[in-house]
């Protein structure tokens, strides 16, 4: 074990991916000694990009997984970026394992940049309603922050990470400081222009997304170039065109001096002093070699994803915290709540035959939250978004192979016919049933307590599904569409890779774990920014939420530091 002196250092950031970048940037950017640690190897910008460049013929299984990789994988290859291009930056099911109590898909990526790499790019601002939800419901606890606390911050986000848009001018999506969109194609905005006929309370607009459409001198200096929409982004951008970790935050954080970035290094818990009564520091445990040891410092954010979070902090146990570091209230590792993506509906288009699609876009269309937004309104809490988009449906003969192959391919025509689709994107109520907790009997490679997860669905949840059908069906119908079909995907909880809660933030310490300023109640010098830290879950995709909401309690803590208060 090494001193504390050579081990000492301003702020540790617990886990490099989203959140924990946004707050080892913030802190080094400010001249804090920062220590960045992840249980994962290094991902270094262009260097660890593998497959990037690769073309398709270059695969050995053509883009797929074996037979044998699917059967040795049943939870990572259920996700839709799990594929022979991606497989390297993705947990495999033996690699980590835990416990399903109830089937469940944690969906993991340990490296620098975490899932970073790999995510879908989807960037909505909250709305004040959505943080006012618990409230209006009297379902689990209200927030302690609103709309108007993170807007400053969504902005301060945006600029830095760039986000493709459009100013929609809806109060339930509030608009950011976006790039210019991309090109929509004439059945997307047929089926907008449909919608806004028929309904007053429903938008079909460009799904917003973390992706250069145009150059400004922030993204020059971070060394990024426009997004040339190859769509391979789950490979890593060898342009930097969407934004990851990778290619932004860690190497702005590097270039200050002030942060060192320890990967392989697997946080067992968090050391808390009885004297000082604070945490003091963390102990890791070498991913190769198995040699403990311990950091410190004033202040620590834990960012390591939000299970993982929840298992470190249980993990942190001390005579002061006998059942998890700053869990007084007993309410940690509980209400871990997710988003309900079972809902498609399919259906096809016999408009604009004339028309066609030349090109891609990194994006598609998105319908935001339309459900009890301003009063509770149906025989369910909350509500849901959903995805929408329509392709051409093209006659292709690919029987052949080689030169005849080729003539087939160039021979396709043309049928006149579109298919749209929409996919449901629904908040799940936090409840205490819903929790995880670790093992008394299984530990994994590091010694560290296996994690049992017990999340399921509800009947909430199957009367929001049946909402989505029903209304979709209706919206579809007076679109014109023919040929609709709904489906329940039976996507089992985990598979939406937006887990979120167990270290909730909350007003009152007794049913709570963290503040206003996602800092513990009770272990002041502790913060927690990942989706470990939400009191609901709302519709959006989160990671701009979670970014927002590290770069404001990073700099909560800096203040709080120059002050002296931690």
């Amino acid at each position: 074990m090494m001193t504390e002196n050579t081990n000492t250092f301003d702020t540790i950031v617990v886990g490099a991916g989203m959140a924990g970048g946004w707050a080892a940037k913030e802190f080094s950017e400010q001249g804090f000694k920062t220590l960045l640690l992840e249980r994962g190897p290094n991902v270094e910008h262009l260097k660890d990009y593998p497959t990037t460049n690769m073309q398709p013929w270059e695969f050995k299984n053509r883009g797929q997984l074996t037979a044998k990789e699917i059967s040795d994988n049943p939870v990572a290859s259920s996700c839709y970026a799990f594929r022979e291009d991606a497989k390297h930056f993705f947990v495999k099911d033996k690699e980590h394992e835990y416990v399903q109590k109830k089937p469940f898909q944690w969906i993991r990526g340990y490296q620098v940049g975490g899932k970073s790499i790999m995510w879908a790019r989807q960037v909505q601002r909250w709305s004040k309603y959505d943080f006012e939800g618990p409230t209006r419901d009297g379902f689990a606890v209200d927030w302690p922050i609103g709309y108007d606390d993170l807007a400053d911050w969504y902005t301060y986000v945006e600029r830095f990470v760039g986000v493709s848009g459009n100013k929609d001018g809806l109060d339930i999506l509030p608009d950011g400081d976006f790039l210019k969109p991309w090109e929509t194609n004439c059945v997307e905005d047929y089926f907008s222009q449909k919608v806004k006929a028929h309904y007053d309370d429903r938008h079909v607009i460009y799904g917003r997304c973390a992706h250069l459409s145009e150059s400004k001198p922030i993204f020059i200096e971070q060394g990024r170039a426009v997004c040339m929409s190859r769509r391979v982004c789950q490979r890593g951008c060898p342009l930097g065109g969407y934004f990851n970790v990778n290619s932004t935050l860690i190497p702005w954080a590097l270039k200050t001096g002030n942060m060192t970035l320890r990967p392989n290094s697997v946080v067992h818990s968090i050391i808390y002093d009885q004297d000082k009564q604070k945490a003091v520091g963390v102990r890791v445990v070498d991913a190769i070699t198995k040699e403990t040891t311990e950091y410190f410092a004033k202040v620590i954010f834990v960012t390591a994803a939000t299970l993982n979070t929840n298992l470190i902090l249980m993990n942190s146990k001390s005579k002061r915290f006998p059942n998890g570091l700053g869990n007084d209230s007993g309410v940690l590792g509980k209400y871990i709540a997710f988003h309900n993506y079972r809902g498609v509906i399919n259906a096809q288009h016999e408009g604009h035959a004339n028309f066609t699609t030349e090109g891609a876009k990194p994006t598609s269309h998105y319908i935001p939250r339309f459900r009890n937004v301003y009063r509770q309104e149906t025989d369910f809490l909350r509500g849901y978004a959903a995805g929408f988009g329509a392709q051409p449906i093209r006659e292709i003969k690919s029987d052949d192979i080689g030169m005849f192959l080729k003539n087939d391919l160039l021979k396709t025509k043309e049928t006149g016919l579109w298919n749209v689709n929409s996919h449901m994107m629904g908040e799940t109520i936090p409840k205490e049933s819903n929790q995880v907790t670790l093992d008394t009997e299984k530990v994994d490679q590091w010694g560290i307590p296996q994690l049992n997860v017990d999340v399921d669905y509800d009947d909430n949840d199957e009367k929001m599904l049946k909402d989505f059908f029903d209304e979709f069906t209706d919206m579809y119908t007076k679109a014109g569409f023919i040929n609709i079909q709904t489906q329940d995907n039976n996507r089992t909880p985990g598979n939406d890779i937006h887990e979120m809660g167990g270290v909730r933030m909350g007003k009152d310490p007794k049913t709570s774990i963290l503040n206003a300023w996602n800092q513990m109640h009770h272990c002041k010098n502790v913060f927690v920014t990942d989706g470990a830290c939400m009191t609901s879950t709302s519709t959006q995709n989160p990671s701009l939420t979670f970014m927002a909401i590290s770069a404001r309690a990073a700099n909560y803590a800096i203040e709080q530091l120059k002050k002296g208060e931690i």
